[in-house]
């Protein structure tokens, strides 16, 4: 029984381990059909993609050939329309240069049938002269017949007359020189006069050597003298001015003839006064300050004038100097604006001639540059002035117009265009002006020349002197003797009066006959 239930477990154990092996290779079996089976689902989707990559790769190769084929066609048009292009200039140059060498044949062809009448021409007139000189020789015989003088007589005779009349037109000439000098010494010798001042610091007086300083009230002048006066020392030793403090209320006046040191006066004064310290130390401080300020603002009106131009490639010390000459005049004009001016004038007219306009522009900048230095160097302006520019390098031709354009003839057609631009300038009404005082003593003049004519009864110069109107007692002078007059009146104006431009004489003659009524 025993042995029945060993063997009957021998048997199930044997069936379970069968089972076992079977249900293992049933689940092998299924794991391999699995494995196989997502290996296909893997393959299957690998193949996929590369088809895709594949129709992707095969597209872009389409559109990249499709791009480059396009490309290629665009710049082969591009290049057709250009060889196009270039094939149509040199047509045109070509037709171009045949019409110009028809040109030069036509011209050459009238050119030598010029030349054959021209030949012609001159064959006629060496026929014409020597037949005018056999009868020129033929009348001085007859001449030397009928006078009964020979030759060398007859010559004699004619340089003497020739000699007398050269003799007359000289004394003429000399009267018109010396006339004309007597006109213009006066003002010449004002123009040297005022130039030398301005360029002299010395102690004289003269009408544009003061500036004025308001206070805010009369105590501050107390503050400007300073105890025992060493403010005021203090201010004229540091600035090389005069200040003059007098009775006139809430003004100080500031005396010197160079502008530069009288404008840094005026600066630092004002400054002083609004800061209210005055004292030598503060006044050493201000001045410095305003020494600086100046500085640059001489440099800043120099590169100024040089952009308003255009103008460039200046040495910095010559545009400094340039500078300068805003704080210079010339007949109440300033030298600065000026010198601009006869820049642009300059260069307007360098362009109408087709002459360089820059070259121009720089020249009439620059003609007055003499005129910024102070007395301590001597010369007249115009050799300093082109000392000046030969020391900083400036083109020969700015050199040579600068030399000539004060020339009363200068050779040369820059210093002629500086020259002119230059009197343009100047003589352009309200650029400069007279002194109040040289204005009344010419109109004073001119009514003292109407006034001294007998009949006149009162005079008026009116318009600031370039109208004239005469009153004269309708008794004494006629209307036929009026008119005679105004001629009269202005030809001795015309010879005893300094003016500019032109007056009108004007002669009122009034009539007036009263009766009553009774």
């Amino acid at each position: 029984m025993q042995a029945q239930s060993i063997l009957l477990l021998l048997l199930l154990f044997g069936l379970g381990f069968a089972a076992h092996f079977i249900y293992r290779m049933i689940m092998e079996k299924n794991r391999v059909r699995k494995s196989r089976d997502q290996a296909q689902i893997i393959i299957e989707g690998a193949e996929k993609r590369a088809e895709e990559i594949r129709n992707r790769a095969e597209n872009r190769a389409k559109k990249l050939v499709k791009d480059k084929n396009s490309q290629m066609q665009r710049m082969s048009s591009e290049k057709r329309k250009e060889f196009s292009s270039t094939e149509k200039k040199l047509k045109a140059r070509e037709e171009d240069l045949n019409k110009k060498y028809e040109e030069i044949d036509r011209k050459q062809s009238e050119l030598e049938k010029m030349q054959a009448e021209f030949e012609s021409k001159n064959l006629a007139a060496e026929e014409k002269q020597r037949i005018l000189d056999e009868n020129i020789e033929e009348i001085k015989g007859k001449i030397e017949e009928i006078s009964g003088l020979t030759r060398e007589a007859a010559k004699a005779e004619l340089v003497s007359l020739v000699e007398d009349e050269a003799r007359h037109e000289a004394a003429k000439k000399l009267k018109q020189i010396e006339e004309d000098c007597n006109s213009t010494a006066e003002q010449k010798a004002k123009d040297i006069i005022s130039l030398a001042i301005q360029r002299y610091s010395g102690r004289y007086t003269s009408e544009k050597t003061v500036s004025v300083v308001n206070l805010p009230s009369d105590d501050v002048k107390g503050r400007i003298i300073g105890r025992e006066g060493r403010n005021i020392r203090s201010i004229e030793l540091r600035t090389g001015v005069d200040i003059i403090i007098d009775d006139t209320p809430e003004t100080v006046v500031i005396s010197c003839f160079n502008p530069i040191r009288r404008e840094v006066a005026k600066i630092s004064l004002e400054r002083l006064i609004a800061d209210g310290r005055i004292h030598p130390a503060r006044i050493e401080e201000v001045v410095s300050e305003v020494e600086k300020e100046i500085e640059k603002e001489i440099q800043k009106e120099g590169e100024k004038a040089l952009f308003d131009l255009g103008i460039s490639g200046m040495h910095p010390e010559l545009i400094s100097k340039l500078g300068m000459l805003k704080y210079r005049t010339s007949y109440s004009q300033n030298i600065l604006n000026h010198s601009i001016e006869v820049g642009f004038i300059c260069g307007m007219l360098a362009s109408e001639i087709g002459y360089s306009e820059k070259l121009a522009k720089r020249a009439g900048l620059l003609h007055d540059i003499g005129k910024a230095v102070d007395h301590e160097i001597e010369g007249s302006h115009v050799d300093i002035g082109t000392n000046i520019v030969k020391k900083y390098g400036e083109p020969p031709e700015i050199i040579d117009a600068l030399e000539k354009t004060h020339d009363p003839q200068p050779q040369g057609v820059l210093p002629l265009l500086v020259q002119a631009a230059d009197a343009i300038s100047a003589a352009r009404p309200g650029a400069r002006r007279e002194t109040y005082e040289n204005y009344v003593k010419r109109i004073e003049s001119i009514e003292g020349v109407a006034s001294s004519f007998p009949g006149v009864e009162r005079c008026y110069a009116i318009q600031a002197g370039r109208e004239v109107r005469v009153i004269v007692e309708s008794d004494q002078v006629s209307d036929e003797e009026g008119a005679i007059l105004s001629h009269e009146i202005a030809k001795k104006i015309e010879n005893e009066v300094v003016y500019p431009g032109q007056i009108k004489i004007m002669v009122i003659r009034e009539s007036r006959a009263t009766a009553y009524a009774s």
